[in-house]
């Protein structure tokens, strides 16, 4: 199953292993880090990032849809 990780973008659900919230210092090392070794994808389209997926391929996905939507969007329901 796809899901929709904000303009146009989509991500296999199966291959997403957790959602982060970008805001921390460890986060931004990890955004660093990813980007030095070239497995970082920018899907915010110019935007503010506002999550950051990180795939079961070691890939970190930039999203500029908040945690918590995306969460609703993987899990569905009321996932907290």
């Amino acid at each position: 199953m796809l899901v929709n990780i904000g303009h146009g973008n989509m991500v296999m659900s199966s291959k997403g292993v957790t959602i982060l919230s970008p805001e921390s210092a460890p986060m931004r090392r990890l955004k660093y880090d990813a980007k030095e070794r070239n497995i970082l994808v920018d899907a915010t389209q110019v935007r503010r990032t506002r999550s950051i997926v990180v795939t079961s391929s070691d890939h970190a996905v930039l999203s500029a849809v908040q945690v918590k939507a995306l969460a609703q969007r993987l899990f569905g329901g009321d996932a907290a």
